[in-house]
């Protein structure tokens, strides 16, 4: 009965997916994927709501074989690793997503899975690469084909998502077979979790970040029952009660297997420039060549007009952000923060910030507003800023793409730079040597250096 599913398909390929069948750039773009993501979970490890995971994880796990980024010393049981490194890499809204958006953080879910199982079975660096693809694979299938309407409905998605691709990461290292693999997927749609009632609230934004951890954990739970021969449904993505039905509107099952293993949906990954939403990444791009091209500063707008998508109207308009979780998911705040800081540097997002008087009212100055109903933006990504100035000039600027996104992938010396300025505080120069050695991962026979 399951090859009537796409659960069947989805553990078909991935079970059978083998080095020689994966293009040298789809293997690229992974890699810059893992390398980003442990650049930003080192970073994101020493901030209180991280050290309050990792202190629950330390209690519970200690004794593993697993290391935890930026706790050199610190090894733990594959469960408990996988959550502190998911939720430490979306700690600061610094980890990688899809293109178009999805609802799916490849870095946050599948590297903790991935890696906490590779370092338990002595995986090498070859084998954790492909797992990584496998999970983008399926992961950005299930993204894309919930529409990215779970939000809509109040989910956190990456939560719901997560847990599938984290599962067939996993599952993949401990050799799991296609059977198993759908078992593994039928486990992970039990595990699903994370609501969006922290951009609501006044307090409590720190639960987004475990969200992550947690889908990241349950992967390696589904990826281990399933290993034991727990079984799950197969119907779980498609049929009656599953996923698409259950969490999204209006899904579209052909999205779950169309174009496996010619279309490579890990081209799609997209790399943060910003600490901050990734919605507030275009118009914080648009500002700052607004600046540079025309020579003024906060003091001398009126006005900042936005237009953008329905998404970004109803979830990230916040005008009075009450601390610097909100701040980031907030696009008007963004867009005040990169005319008084360098939003680039994740330093420039701190209390301070929040509580600036001047970046508080020129976020006030900022007005979201939808597209024209005659057009169509790109993608829920696209907006378009518009500056009144008090001198009477009116500036614009339509912007569609920002450095890390597919088809403008940053350079390898800007990924570079974000490394070393995310380690600089822990490793100071020393972080050249570690970057240097996770970008020649696949030659690594060995993961436990890893941290």
């Amino acid at each position: 009965m399951a090859a009537a599913y796409a659960s069947k398909t989805l553990a078909d390929f991935a079970a059978s997916l083998d080095w020689r069948d994966i293009p040298a750039d789809v293997i690229d773009r992974a890699k810059i994927c893992i390398l980003d993501t442990v650049g930003v979970a080192g970073y994101g490890a020493h901030f209180p709501w991280s050290q309050g995971i990792a202190r629950y994880a330390a209690l519970y796990g200690t004794g593993g074989p697993c290391t935890v980024f930026g706790m050199p010393g610190l090894h733990l049981h594959a469960p408990y690793a996988a959550l502190a490194n998911g939720a430490f890499a979306h700690a600061f809204e610094q980890d990688s997503l899809r293109f178009p958006g999805a609802g799916v953080h490849p870095g946050a879910v599948l590297l903790p899975a991935a890696l906490a199982i590779a370092q338990e079975v002595g995986a090498d660096g070859r084998d954790l690469i492909e797992a990584f693809v496998a999970g983008c694979e399926v992961m950005f299938r299930i993204g894309s084909a919930s529409r990215h309407s779970s939000e809509g409905l109040g989910f956190h998605a990456p939560g719901l998502t997560g847990p599938y691709g984290a599962a067939i990461a996993a599952g993949r290292l401990l050799g799991l077979d296609s059977g198993r693999l759908v078992n593994a997927l039928g486990i992970a749609g039990s595990l699903s979790s994370g609501l969006l009632a922290f951009t609501k609230a006044e307090r409590g934004a720190e639960v987004k970040k475990l969200h992550l951890g947690r889908a990241a954990e349950s992967g390696v739970l589904a990826a281990r029952l399933a290993a034991e021969g727990l079984a799950g449904p197969e119907t779980v993505l498609e049929g009656r009660f599953g996923f698409l039905e259950t969490y999204c509107r209006d899904g579209d099952p052909g999205r779950l297997t169309g174009g496996l293993g010619s279309d490579w949906e890990t081209r799609r990954i997209c790399v943060k420039s910003y600490p901050c939403h990734v919605t507030a990444h275009t118009p914080v791009r648009a500002m700052r060549g607004l600046m540079a091209e025309h020579s003024f500063g906060p003091s001398d707008v009126l006005e900042i007009r936005i237009e953008a998508a329905p998404k970004v109207l109803s979830h990230h308009n916040l005008t009075n952000p009450a601390d610097v979780m909100q701040a980031q998911y907030s696009v008007p705040f963004c867009v005040a923060l990169a005319m008084y800081r360098d939003p680039s540097d994740p330093r420039s997002f701190d209390a301070e910030a929040v509580s600036d008087p001047g970046i508080r009212a020129l976020c006030r100055k900022v007005q979201l507003t939808p597209f024209p109903a005659n057009e169509q933006p790109e993608s829920g990504w696209h907006t378009r800023v518009r500056v009144t100035l008090r001198d009477g000039r009116s500036l614009s600027r339509d912007q569609q793409r920002f450095a890390g996104m597919p088809g403008e992938a940053m350079e390898l010396a800007d990924v570079r730079s974000k490394f070393l300025l995310l380690a600089q505080e822990r490793s100071g120069s020393s972080a050249s040597a570690p970057f240097d050695r996770w970008m020649q991962l696949e030659h690594e026979v060995s993961l436990e250096w890893c941290s």
